[in-house]
């Protein structure tokens, strides 16, 4: 057993709650006992933060990814504000229309005045609607981005990165995931039940059907839809999931809905398109309901979606009921966040990926991003990208033709950073500043007609697809790795700070990143980002074997009582977690060993700061940035429906799993954080 699984979960679910967060300090420790960084470093650096950092009602986790977002968001609350009052400000295309909306979702008087006025039209439709109109009908909602239930949009094609193709996904479920509909645990089933009310009340706002024979039919329905879904761990599959159809193959596989039709009403395209189907058996399971399922049940259900899908946007009946099911119900908040901060989300999305959230980076990089930090973070890469390419050609269990293609690899990665060279002019969308759902309706449907004319097109490689504003980082597809300019903020990135600090921090996220095209998924693309099996058969094996070391470790961890991680669905955030703080400690060796050259400083003890020896400094960066509290139910929620451990275990997984940890702090074979057999991927 490793010594961790051994660790309690106490700390973090039963701290006291007194005092708020904020950006914590890079790289310093609450503890300095040395003996307790060998026993849970997390209690060593974080102990005295949980101990007194206070859950607000209104957050659902606060830690230091959380803090920098708030951070960013008070900067752009500024320039929001700024920006609304003073039309001079709006210099370009995509500012004015972000004055627009955000002084419409500012603006409640005129939400509730609107009511639900943006959705009626297709609230009168659905209800007219017959069995023979369904697949249009779906086709339109989804030009909305209404997935009920299908996804579709363009993205590149996963065996060549250099076009788009148009994906086809299963969707169009209310509850978190699919498994939530058969569980008879106590979570599924308090998910269940509210999910119920909150379709009710969607219905009831709309003044449709919303009796107990109504809502049975529609939990009827979602769960034949969740049955025939794939789980989470299935679809992390890339092979399993890229499925070439036409609309007349696919007749022939799911029969029972038009798929031409559906495809006509989406795009305008005809039977011979090729669509990649990510999950080919929700299609037949869809083709059968479409064709079995009562036509009042499916007009519930689309009911149910079209409102789903404007109701955070819309009056209080609605947008109280999105509340309290998506952020009270599943994870656990008390109150709502501020009214502007719930607009940036809005109009950002969660990872940036809102058609209109490229208009918050203008904001924010004009306030917060010098040209300086770009130098630095890319200095940085360099470092941790050649500590990668020593540690690929050091490999015992990898041979010679692998190891020059994963070189090949690493070499052709690009990276972007900070924000877009040139920002999106926005031709063809104009917004109302009193019509906050309508306008998302048009966004929505203006961004779908911009990707589909799109579709005969080459990829654009240098497209963002992120808000320069989000704190996060991206792998993503084509190679490359994306770091916005919200998250080169402290305590990731301080630009003044020492290198051990900034590299336990934005550096381990750079080599997670590096390393994510290098997971159990990502390791199945090649140098220019196509699907392709570059691996010698005995290499893959061996690899296969590290990763279910892996995910065994992972799945020891309990951070709920009876709840673990599930080793498999976060295996690819586990292994980046691993190899990226290990590359990134080499990449802060090479930066050490320059500095050291140019000062003429070799063989001299290294500094303190703090008492702290660099190396030290980069361990406790990177238990800063990973710190964190709960709600218990979202905890729960990340555990069951998430990609990513929790922060603690992000802290004591890869840390007691590297050697250069332990010699740093002096521990010793037999401690918690001393793993008897270091897991070792790359």
């Amino acid at each position: 057993m490793h010594p961790l699984s051994r660790l309690a979960c106490a700390l973090l679910l039963a701290a006291p709650l007194f005092a708020s967060a904020q950006v914590g300090k890079i790289g310093t420790a609450d503890k300095s006992d040395p003996a307790e960084a060998c026993t849970d470093f997390d209690a060593y650096a974080n102990g005295q933060w949980l101990a007194t950092t206070e859950l607000p009602p209104d957050r659902a986790r606060i830690g230091s990814f959380d803090a920098l977002r708030v951070a960013n968001d008070r900067l752009l609350e500024t320039g929001l504000a700024e920006l609304a009052a003073n039309p001079a400000r709006q210099t370009t295309p995509g500012l004015k229309l972000l004055a627009a909306q955000y002084r419409a979702g500012m603006d409640s008087a005129a939400i509730e005045r609107r009511g639900l006025s943006a959705v009626q039209p297709w609230l009168a439709r659905i209800d007219k609607a017959e069995r023979a109109a369904l697949p249009a009908l779906i086709g339109e909602m989804a030009r909305l981005q209404v997935a009920a239930p299908l996804a579709v949009f363009v993205g590149t094609d996963a065996k060549d990165a250099t076009r788009h193709a148009l994906l086809l996904s299963q969707a169009g479920l209310g509850l978190p995931d699919r498994d939530d509909y058969f569980g008879s645990d106590d979570n599924s089933r308090k998910l269940q039940a509210a999910y119920r009310v909150y379709a009710e009340r969607l219905l009831k706002a709309a003044g449709a059907p919303a009796d107990a024979a109504t809502l049975d039919a529609l939990m009827a329905f979602e769960k034949e839809l969740a049955q025939a879904s794939m789980t989470r761990v299935q679809r992390r599959d890339p092979n399993a999931t890229y499925n070439v159809m036409t609309p007349a193959s696919l007749k022939l596989q799911a029969p029972g809905f038009d798929w031409a039709g559906w495809l006509q009403a989406y795009a305008g395209l005809g039977e011979r398109q090729m669509l990649i189907v990510g999950q080919p058996g929700f299609a037949t399971g869809l083709a059968a309901l479409a064709e079995q399922a009562p036509l009042d049940t499916w007009r519930t259900y689309l009911r149910v979606r079209a409102l789903d899908a404007v109701a955070e946007f819309g009056p209080q009946p609605v947008a109280s009921a999105y509340f309290d099911f998506y952020s009270g119900a599943i994870r656990g908040l008390k109150a709502a966040p501020p009214r502007v901060e719930q607009v940036i989300l809005m109009v950002g999305g969660r990872t940036g990926g809102s058609p209109l959230g490229e208009t918050l980076g203008e904001v924010f990089v004009d306030k917060a991003f010098s040209p300086l930090a770009q130098q630095r973070a890319l200095a940085m890469v360099a470092d941790i990208k050649t500590a990668m390419q020593r540690r690929i050609d050091n490999l015992t269990w990898m041979s010679a033709p692998t190891k020059a293609l994963a070189q090949a690899k690493l070499a052709a990665m690009t990276v972007k950073i900070g924000g877009p060279e040139t920002w999106k002019t926005y031709e063809g969308l104009a917004l109302q500043p009193d019509d906050f759902a309508g306008n998302q309706l048009k966004i929505a449907a203006w961004h779908t007609a911009q990707r589909l004319a799109e579709l005969k097109k080459p990829v654009d490689r240098s497209r963002w697809n992120t808000s320069p504003h989000i704190v996060n980082a991206f792998a993503a597809g084509g190679n490359q790795i994306v770091f916005p300019a919200g998250i080169l903020q402290p305590p990731f990135f301080d630009e003044k700070a020492d290198d051990a600090s900034n590299y336990g921090g934005i550096g381990m996220v750079i080599g997670h990143e590096i390393t994510h095209h290098f997971d159990d998924r990502g390791r199945q693309f090649d140098a220019v980002g196509n699907l392709r099996d570059w691996w010698q058969p005995a290499d893959a094996a061996a690899y296969k074997a590290r990763a279910d070391r892996v995910a065994a470790l992972y799945s020891s961890f309990e951070p709920v009582p009876g709840v673990r991680i599930n080793g498999r669905q976060t295996l690819g955030e586990n292994i980046s977690d691993l190899a990226g703080v290990q590359i990134a400690y080499d990449g802060l060796q090479i930066a050490l060993q320059r500095q050291r050259q140019s000062e003429k400083s070799a063989g001299k003890p290294a500094t303190l700061v703090n008492g702290r020896t660099p190396e030290q400094r980069f361990f406790l960066s990177h238990a800063t940035i990973w710190r964190g509290k709960y709600r218990t139910e979202a905890l729960v929620d990340q555990l069951r429906t998430g990609q990513h451990s929790p922060g603690r275990w992000r802290i004591l997984g890869p840390l007691s799993n590297i050697p250069a940890f332990a010699q740093a702090f002096s521990c010793k074979p037999g401690d918690a954080m001393v793993a008897g057999e270091p897991i070792v991927v790359w």
